[in-house]
């Protein structure tokens, strides 16, 4: 064999999928699924008899988790449909920056300065109003295909 090293360049992360499958017949309401690439929560499924030809269909209607578009999608129930792995994490709200953005501390004590504040203007009201008045604040923020966005807010009391 030879004596010198190969060097491979990997612009690959490690291999945690974004989404997995799941047959189409066994997702159910309140469940997650991906349509036309987007995360969504299934809000209604229904599924129509075997025709001539063989396959009961699963109607699905799902509202996107991030931007609360609805989307529906028409899948034989026996074919496999992407769930997107959905995690929704809880930090503390430390600051707002005046470019939207704010400032959470994460569990290890870590700052995370990457999140724009929420696009839902009751949400987006009700943080700046509890930081405005100097409550602590924690924020829940769902994560999914890539995408983060504030989702939940709840007040721990005054600092």
């Amino acid at each position: 064999m030879s004596d010198e090293e190969h060097h491979f360049e990997s612009k690959a992360d490690a291999g945690a999928s974004k989404t997995y499958p799941q047959q189409a017949g066994t997702i159910r309401k309140n469940g997650y699924i991906v349509i036309k690439g987007r995360p969504c929560k299934v809000v209604e499924v229904s599924t129509s008899k075997t025709g001539k030809h063989g396959h009961a269909k699963c109607h699905f209607v799902a509202i996107d988790i991030f931007t609360s578009k609805k989307l529906e999608d028409i899948v034989p129930s026996s074919h496999n449909c992407d769930v997107p792995h959905v995690n929704r994490t809880d930090y503390q709200l430390i600051d707002i920056s005046e470019d939207g953005f704010v400032s959470l501390l994460t569990d290890s004590g870590d700052t995370k300065d990457d999140l724009r504040l929420p696009t839902d203007d009751n949400l987006l009201k009700q943080i700046k109003d509890g930081f405005a008045e100097g409550k602590d604040l924690v924020v829940s923020v769902m994560s999914a295909m890539g995408e983060e966005q504030i989702c939940a807010l709840k007040d721990i009391g005054p600092k």
